[in-house]
């Protein structure tokens, strides 16, 4: 009973930190920064709070990985990782949140082809359905979507190129499962808030918060979502199953879409919620083939 009750709260913990990274869009929707902009500040606001974490845990503001290799590969994952936050968060000027967030979260089926075309891992059984279901659902929520009244359908085929960068992401921080989540978080932090910088000056120049109320909304967004969401999922995830912990990680898309709901009127049609629903399933059987 114990440990039925311990892998209970680490669920909850995972599907906080899921719930908390659900309201980023609603962070960038808020800015009035470029997206580049906005992904530099989430990541530089976030950095003095993980230093502040590792001191409290360890005792050390320093940051140790237990191979060297380690940064390269960090680097090189975060570098995928700008790609997909760049590109989520322009893709939220020109479609849905909903749309947005529930593409860019089937990244797992292409951890799974990358897996397998890299390092020949064969995906688990089933995989193949998982696929079929998840990109039916996404087909779908493109077709019915009420948000292409000018022909911005551009916006879900960026979302798809973003979830491939996550994709490559996810599937080098998987390998790198020796160091610890809060050096991972750390180094991936720090190469995002690196990797954006030139984007941003070739976007719009050095680009400061203007008012009190983009400071406040670029510190939430990195205290919420980079620094308590990111660390939430990663301290729970290795301690529950994995059909528990795909259960959880869905907690982002439907946050993100029900407070786009309330707060930007974005509202589902019939059509649009049954697809949803659709990529939904595909997803969550796509991160149980994988963690099998």
């Amino acid at each position: 009973m114990l440990k039925n009750l311990q892998g209970a709260n680490f669920f909850l913990i995972l599907s906080l930190g899921a719930m908390l990274i659900g309201f980023a869009p609603v962070f960038v929707k808020w800015s009035e920064l470029s997206s580049s902009a906005i992904l530099f500040w989430r990541m530089f606001l976030a950095l003095p709070m993980l230093a502040i974490l590792n001191y409290f845990l360890n005792k050390t503001f320093i940051f140790k990985v237990k191979n060297k290799n380690t940064i390269l590969y960090t680097a090189i994952a975060s570098l995928a990782f700008t790609t997909d936050l760049i590109l989520w968060h322009y893709s939220m000027n020109i479609t849905s949140v909903s749309n947005a967030t529930i593409i860019v979260n089937s990244a797992p089926i292409f951890v799974a082809l990358f897996a397998y075309i890299i390092f020949r891992e064969v995906p688990a059984k089933g995989f193949g359905v998982s696929f079929l279901i998840t990109y039916l659902g996404i087909t779908g929520l493109i077709i019915f979507s009420s948000n292409y009244a000018n022909g911005k359908i551009i916006g879900d085929l960026l979302c798809i190129i973003a979830a491939i960068g996550y994709g490559i992401y996810l599937l080098i921080i998987a390998k790198l499962g020796k160091e610890t989540s809060l050096n991972l978080i750390f180094y991936t932090t720090l190469f995002c808030c690196l990797f954006s910088i030139i984007p941003m000056m070739l976007d719009s120049g050095v680009n400061f918060p203007k008012s009190n109320f983009e400071w406040i909304n670029l510190f939430l967004l990195a205290l919420v979502c980079q620094f308590g969401g990111q660390f939430l999922i990663t301290f729970g995830i290795g301690k529950i199953s994995p059909s528990n912990g795909s259960i959880g990680l869905l907690m982002q898309p439907l946050t993100a879409t029900i407070l786009a709901a309330f707060l930007f009127s974005e509202w589902l049609n019939l059509a649009q919620i049954i697809f949803a629903a659709v990529t939904l399933v595909g997803i969550y059987f796509a991160r149980l083939s994988i963690a099998k």
